[in-house]
C-alpha cells in the first residue's frame, strides 16, 4: 500500500513564530496562506505542515496521489481504497470518506496511542 506524501500537521499558538522557527531549522514556505493562517515548509524531502487554530492536536498526514513536491503521481492507491482495507482489517475509521465518490477525498484513522493520521487525497 503506498500512502503518498508525508507530512507531520503541527498545531501552532503563533504561526508567525513557528515560520520563524523552522526557517531557523532550514525549511522553506512551499505552499498556504499566512493570512488563513496555515504554511506547509519542506526541507528537502521533508515537509511539515504548520496551522494556528484548525485543530486540537498535531496530526500525521498522508496524500495519496502526490509525491513530496505535490506533483500528481501516475499511480496510486485511492484513498478509498486504504479506507476499505483498513475497514477490513478491523480498523476504525474515525471519519469516513464516501466510498461511491471518485477524485478528492479523505478520512481519518487513530493509531493504538490516540495520535490521529489524516489520510488526505487532493486528486
Amino acid at each position: 500500500m503506498n500512502l503518498g506524501a508525508f507530512s507531520v500537521s503541527l498545531n501552532v499558538k503563533d504561526i508567525k513564530a513557528s515560520k520563524h522557527f523552522y526557517e531557523t531549522l532550514g525549511f522553506s514556505v512551499f505552499a498556504g496562506d499566512m493570512d488563513k493562517k496555515y504554511l506547509i515548509m519542506k526541507n528537502g524531502n521533508a515537509l511539515i505542515g504548520l496551522f494556528e487554530g484548525m485543530f486540537e492536536n498535531n496530526i500525521l498526514t498522508f496524500n495519496p496521489g502526490w509525491d513530496e513536491n505535490a506533483n500528481t503521481l501516475d499511480t496510486f492507491d485511492d484513498a478509498r481504497t486504504i479506507q476499505k482495507h483498513l475497514k477490513s482489517s478491523g480498523i476504525l475509521i474515525k471519519s469516513e470518506a464516501d466510498e461511491t465518490t471518485t477524485g478528492p477525498a479523505n478520512f481519518l484513522v487513530l493509531d493504538p496511542d490516540g495520535n490521529a493520521i489524516l489520510i488526505d487525497q487532493h486528486v
